[in-house]
């Protein structure tokens, strides 16, 4: 989701995260006065196109542009988007009608063969002037709908690399090795003390994990760490689970 206007962009973090969530745990996304379905794509060679429904919830015409956009996410697993032309899709413009429903068509040019090809196919409202006087905020409210080109054969492998305690802060890299994307459904955190007694325990929130990507997750243990003998870890996805563990001594905990 995207706002415009110099005094909107810490709202624009908080409206896009909340937006995310809800492509991850519901059947339709919303804000504003539109609402889109299904929240993801998937294609593959043989389902060779799929389609978006826009549902216009508000009192008021809109109009929408959507762009397509390549997916992919840095060294630090942040997501990136290049504007792209891989897949046909179509309209390109949407005046949608109080009350109606358009659709929104994608198709494959060409089938991934080796590694999956992720994008995001961005519905973006046009914002109409205000006719109230004074001065306006204009809000440009927009979904990026997943789409997931699959390979030929998926390979789902992830790993915990290097799972560290330091300064009472414990980091757990997650690493997507396979050639498909996975997502992070949950992080638990655990720590025993020395007779194997829960003292600490912390939940983290996941995100998806591209094929061939890296994020790096954080837990502040603060002063339970000095309690703690051991620390486990387990990362929960939606096609498998990964666990690692750290014995804790005092050095780990100091700042």
């Amino acid at each position: 989701m995207t706002i415009i206007g110099n005094r909107c962009r810490s709202l624009a973090a908080v409206l896009t995260a909340v937006v995310m969530l809800t492509f991850l745990f519901s059947g339709w996304a919303q804000a504003g006065t539109f609402k889109v379905s299904p929240i993801r794509i998937d294609l593959d060679k043989d389902t060779k196109s799929g389609f978006v429904t826009v549902v216009n919830d508000g009192a008021e015409r809109i109009n929408t542009q959507i762009k397509l956009f390549e997916w992919t996410q840095d060294a630090d697993g942040k997501d990136v988007y290049t504007e792209s032309n891989d897949l046909i899709y179509f309209p390109r413009i949407m005046t949608i009608n109080a009350g109606e429903e358009r659709i929104l068509r994608v198709g494959l040019k060409a089938p991934a063969i080796a590694k999956e090809k992720t994008y995001r196919v961005f519905i973006e409202e046009i914002p109409q002037p205000k006719k109230a006087p004074g001065a306006q905020v204009a809000i440009a409210i927009r979904f990026g709908v997943p789409i997931f080109v699959k390979p030929v054969k998926e390979e789902p492998k992830g790993a915990l690399v290097g799972l560290e305690l330091s300064g009472g802060v414990l980091k757990v890299p997650v690493r997507n090795e396979g050639n498909t994307h996975f997502t992070i459904t949950a992080i638990s955190v655990k720590g025993a003390n020395v007779k194997g007694e829960e003292v600490f325990s912390r939940d983290l929130t996941g995100w998806y994990l591209l094929g061939g990507s890296s994020r790096l997750y954080s837990a502040q243990i603060g002063d339970a760490c000095k309690d703690i003998a051991a620390l486990t870890v387990e990362v929960q996805t939606n096609k498998f689970n990964l666990t690692g563990n750290i014995n804790v001594n005092e050095a780990m905990c100091r700042p």
